[in-house]
């Protein structure tokens, strides 16, 4: 049996491998995706075959999370329970897709993967998989009782590792967990678990890597003028750029004035409530500056309606059915809302604020002339027209006040 694991070198994936090879008497090929994650992959190779891989692939995916994943969903503006910017869920479908061309590479009969049992990831990994690769088997030790039963907590797996000579840092020790990409951080369990804990506490400053807290951020604001084309931003501070160096680039502006921190309590998939802490700066400015260049250049109804599926989309990404059909209905229907999605935004970013600084665009539908409380010289809008308007409007209104009364609508509970 040959299995394709996705392996990151740490104490989790490097027990997973040692195991799964034993348990299965199998062939493992180790698969580390870089996604922006910035971990040393020196020695990585050496380290998967110490520990018992036959081959390692170490791939660069960062291009096609910014450019195929990252950029699609901000042009949806999609936000999970309108706090979270879904880095860690966006991830996992590109890392799938990757594990099954992997897998069809090397005719595997497997893919596996060290998501828990209690969380989103082992679903996002087996949606993909099931989607574009419904022959492979999945592997999840964490849903396997002799593993659970093995291993209870990190202690055992530190001592399997020194039984097993594979080489490992590690200490049984850990406040948090943390996962990291190009669009965020994600921090949780541990000492977070406790949702009255104040993360953005003084204390608690070293756990940040992206962004400074916003009481250390310079005192003085700092302009980001951001080009966009059919929704997606190509340029930053006129310098055109590839959707990966947008990323870099505002993570870095973002994170220096302590921008896109969230603590948010959220509904797991698995039907569980879990305590999240993100970072994502650049995600956060992309987003915002992406909405005030919509509010400048699309149309009302069509915004409105790409509006109402928000919660929707975000909720697919969210839950894993990236490569469900639904989700790509939904894309379709971004894609043309965004034809008409560009121009030019400048924000200002100041003590973890960002703030609208100013927006144009050659295809904009706002006309000042039309909007302008003095004299229209357009002689567009005729002012006489908004009695009718509104007198059909208010028809429904006059007819059940007239039939059912007034007495209903004045009470109060």
């Amino acid at each position: 049996m040959k299995i394709v694991l996705a392996y990151s070198g740490g104490l989790d994936t490097s027990v997973l491998l040692s195991w799964i090879q034993e348990k299965y008497d199998a062939e493992m090929v180790a698969f580390c995706a870089n996604i922006g994650q910035e971990e040393e992959l020196k020695g990585l190779d050496t380290k998967a075959r110490k520990t018992g891989a036959s081959k390692l692939y170490i791939d660069d995916l960062q291009e096609e999370f910014a450019r195929d994943f990252i950029f699609p969903m901000i042009r949806a503006g999609a936000i999970y329970e309108g706090q979270y910017f879904l880095g860690t869920s966006i991830a996992r479908p590109l890392i799938a897709k990757r594990m099954v061309d992997i897998a069809r590479i090397e005719k595997a009969d497997a893919i596996a993967h060290g998501a828990t049992g209690k969380g989103n990831d082992q679903v996002r990994f087996e949606l993909t998989a099931a989607a574009l690769a419904p022959e492979l088997q999945i592997i999840a030790p964490w849903r396997d009782e002799r593993f659970r039963e093995e291993f209870p907590g990190r202690t055992e797996m530190i001592d399997y590792c020194a039984r097993k000579k594979i080489p490992v840092q590690a200490s049984a020790k850990k406040p948090y967990s943390m996962d990291r990409n190009l669009l965020h951080i994600s921090f949780e369990a541990g000492i977070l678990e406790d949702p009255w804990f104040d993360a953005f506490s003084p204390s608690n400053k070293a756990m940040f890597k992206l962004s400074v807290a916003p009481e250390d951020a310079p005192n003085k604001a700092e302009y980001v003028t951001l080009d966009f084309v059919k929704g997606d931003c190509v340029a930053v501070n006129g310098r055109k750029m590839n959707p990966l160096s947008v990323m870099q680039t505002l993570n870095r502006l973002g994170g220096k004035h302590g921008v896109g921190r969230v603590d948010m309590v959220e509904n797991r998939f698995v039907g569980m409530k879990s305590r999240g802490v993100y970072e994502t700066p650049g995600g956060a400015i992309l987003q915002f500056a992406h909405r005030q260049i919509e509010s400048l250049t699309m149309d009302r109804e069509v915004m409105h309606l790409r509006d109402s599926l928000i919660p929707k989309y975000a909720e697919l990404v969210y839950y894993g059915f990236w490569f469900a059909p639904e989700r790509l209905a939904l894309q379709a229907l971004v894609e043309e809302s965004q034809q008409n999605v560009t121009g030019s935004v400048r924000v200002k970013l100041y003590k973890g604020g960002i703030y609208t600084a100013g927006r144009r665009s050659k295809v904009s539908l706002y006309n000042p002339h039309i909007a302008t409380m003095e004299a229209d010289p357009t002689k567009a809008y005729n002012q006489d027209d908004a009695s009718g308007f509104i007198r059909l409007n208010g028809l429904r209104l006059r007819v059940a006040s007239k039939v059912q009364g007034t007495k209903s609508l004045r009470r109060v509970k």
